[in-house]
């Protein structure tokens, strides 16, 4: 097995031309014609997955943020990145992301948060115009389905809570209106609450909601903030997922790092 076919697996389900302008998905360091030993998946990498991947014999890690994002000056030991890089190029391993092009799929990163609220009736938010996927289905940012039944904001939210293992989300008051269509955006989706309205969305469900971005509610809409990793905790699984059904006879390994650089105090 090369690093090649496991890359090419991976754009074939999420091409590289489907991410964002400004994203960096693909393979970073490696060579694909080098002879897979196995695969790490992960949400970040760090350098404690590096060691992950050395402990387990995987020279191939695969993770969905990109370690090398705004670009690297300077390679030396001063900060976490480029320590991460260089542990990575010393040790042979080769590292791949697979970013906004996942969270640019209807059955990517919100697909991993649609199951657990059992949304029917799912379509992409924002879909780019002219632009679908081998199946001719829609390509674009956030997802928009609808709940089994009608439920009150308050019961919703404490099941969004234990669905999502939460200990803590952050809401705009109370609409007093029964939800039924619920909007998600995995990471960072600020820029579709106007779209999420627009939709006729009861609900919105993304992270990294800045002060000023609630008041964008306007009473018309709940929105919902419950933090960068815990809306993408499960994208990990969903790749690792994916490839052992390509390759089921293939060492893929899901790792046991926990990344998240957040710590809630109770």
């Amino acid at each position: 097995m090369q690093i090649g076919q496991i890359t090419d697996a991976l754009e074939n389900w999420a091409p590289l031309h489907y991410q964002e302008d400004y994203d960096n998905a693909g393979l970073m360091l490696g060579n694909k014609d080098a002879v897979c030993t196995g695969v790490l998946c992960s949400l970040d990498l760090t350098e404690a997955v590096i060691d992950e991947a050395i402990k387990n014999g995987c020279n191939l890690i695969v993770s969905h943020h990109p370690i090398i994002f705004k670009g690297l000056k300077q390679i030396n030991e001063s900060n976490y990145v480029a320590r991460t890089v260089l542990k990575a190029i010393k040790n042979n391993i080769s590292v791949y992301a697979i970013h906004t092009n996942l969270d640019n799929i209807l059955e990517g990163v919100n697909k991993t948060l649609a199951d657990r609220l059992n949304l029917g009736n799912r379509r992409i938010l924002d879909p780019k115009p002219g632009i679908k996927d081998q199946n001719d289905k829609e390509i674009g940012s956030g997802l928009v389905g609808e709940l089994p039944l009608e439920t009150n904001e308050a019961e919703f939210l404490n099941w969004v809570k234990e669905k999502f293992n939460l200990s803590v989300l952050k809401h705009t008051p109370f609409t007093g209106k029964q939800l039924k269509t619920i909007a998600l955006c995995g990471g960072a989706g600020s820029f579709l609450i106007g779209t999420a309205k627009a939709q006729k969305a009861h609900c919105y469900i993304t992270s990294d909601l800045k002060y000023h971005d609630f008041f964008e509610a306007d009473g018309s809409i709940l929105l919902v903030d419950i933090g960068h990793g815990e809306s993408e905790q499960w994208v990990s699984e969903l790749i690792v997922a994916y490839l052992t059904g390509k390759f089921p006879t293939f060492a893929v390994l899901q790792s046991l790092v926990c990344t998240q650089p957040i710590t809630y105090l109770k």
